[in-house]
């Protein structure tokens, strides 16, 4: 198989062209023929435009590219290596939701054959993969997983917004339903990855490997916003002590925070939900869960108990909250907290503007149900919810251009902390 891609003999596809999928299409589109699949006919448009509808990718990164962008499966068909780099959210009840994997998962059994290769990269939990895909993919194709074709696991890494760590700059995890499997699906991203692999030694330790990086910083977080809680009735600024405990060496530097995305504040919901299933409650990581997913409402409420301690009445109240994506400098908007901070506010009967650089009105009003504004004056609190670049240097003397005489300023980061001197000021 690695052969016969390196010869551009056999293609390799990728299913699901968003965050993940379009830089691994990409990467190996550089390389070796590539068919770049997607079920949304108006993002592969715009991809054939050399556009990319997350925003993330310059044009000329499509240049020079062997690849074929296509929603229909009869061009699926022309593959022989698939790699599934599709979402894994939530529901409402925080339960895994399948849907997108198992399409997908599907979609390849109806064109896959004999000898060819199977690699999931979307976030799942341990078993997923054997338990979960394999079976739907043996039914529909009518193959037999081992003889027929073989599977692989291969977790992203991909972080929006970083041009430092991207595909082909950081070790990759690979595995496989067999030693072969495991050797030719190390070779073929090998291609791409420059540090090389980590071959997992079997494709249940691969997901989980993946699962608990991103738990791991979901619980270290936590940690720190419930400090941030507990310094907040000390009146301790929490930047301030963390600066100083960081003066050790060992200590983990970690910050408090909103925490959304489609990763950080998913993923653990996947664990938790495959431990549910074997008999066991998970404590630590079910209340790092609960501690990050309430973080937007405690900021909103602090915000309203700042102005009410100005004497102002708070249904009459207007604040501005700076920032709507998830994550500063990215114009992804998935299970962005921000939502909850402006819902808490509104709550309150409270006037909300939202502004943002980067973030997309439409998808806004369409997910949430509010839309971003122009900046106005005389609002009764300023939130700085994301650290976008064009936020991080804006002085005392345009936030008090745009507060009320007594208006105060929420650092939910804490970066204008020591640079508020006249001005009411509150952080995490």
């Amino acid at each position: 198989m690695y052969q016969e891609i390196i010869d551009k003999k056999a293609k390799v596809a990728v299913i699901g062209l968003g965050y993940v999928g379009l830089p691994i299409a990409l990467a190996f589109a550089k390389k070796i023929s590539v068919i770049g699949f997607d079920i949304n006919a108006k993002r592969i448009d715009m991809m054939k435009q050399n556009i990319d509808p997350s925003g993330e990718i310059a044009p000329g990164e499509f240049h020079g590219c062997d690849i074929l962008f296509s929603d229909s499966l009869n061009d699926l068909k022309k593959a022989s290596f698939f790699i599934v780099a599709v979402p894994t959210p939530v529901d409402i009840h925080n339960k895994p939701d399948l849907t997108p994997v198992m399409k997908a998962t599907e979609s390849v059994a109806k064109v896959m054959k004999k000898g060819d290769y199977v690699v999931y990269e979307s976030t799942v939990y341990p078993g997923c993969t054997e338990e979960d895909c394999v079976p739907v993919l043996e039914k529909i194709s009518g193959l037999k997983m081992g003889k027929d074709f073989k599977v692989g696991f291969s977790p992203e890494r991909i972080n929006p917004g970083d041009k430092k760590h991207t595909i082909t700059s950081i070790l990759k995890i690979v595995s496989g339903n067999d030693a072969e499997a495991l050797d030719n699906i190390a070779k073929v991203y090998s291609i791409i990855v420059i540090p090389g692999v980590h071959r997992a030694s079997s494709i249940k330790v691969a997901e989980a490997a993946k699962i608990i990086e991103n738990t791991q910083r979901d619980v270290n977080i936590a940690l720190m916003n419930e400090l941030s809680i507990i310094f907040n009735k000390m009146n301790i600024n929490t930047y301030d002590v963390l600066e100083a405990a960081g003066t050790k060496w060992n200590f983990l530097k970690f910050s408090p925070g909103l925490v959304g995305g489609h990763c950080i504040g998913v993923d653990p919901y996947y664990l938790i939900h495959k431990a549910d299933a074997l008999g066991y409650h998970t404590h630590v990581i079910n209340s790092g869960r609960y501690v990050n997913d309430s973080m937007g409402f405690y900021v909103a409420k602090n915000t309203v108990k700042k102005i009410i301690a100005t004497q102002r009445d708070i249904s009459k109240a207007k604040v501005l909250v700076m920032g709507a994506t998830f994550k500063e400098d990215v114009q992804d908007i998935r299970n962005s907290r921000i939502a909850d901070v402006v819902k808490e506010l509104k709550s309150f009967s409270v006037n909300v503007d939202v502004n943002d650089p980067y973030a997309s009105s439409d998808e806004l009003k369409k997910e949430y149900g509010f839309e971003l504004s122009e900046i106005d004056k005389n609002y009764d609190a300023v939130i700085i919810a994301v650290n976008h670049k064009p936020y991080l240097n804006l002085t005392e003397d345009y936030f008090a251009g745009i507060l009320t005489k007594n208006g105060v300023v929420v650092d939910v980061k804490g970066i204008y902390r020591n640079r508020i001197k006249k001005l009411g000021y509150w952080s995490l």
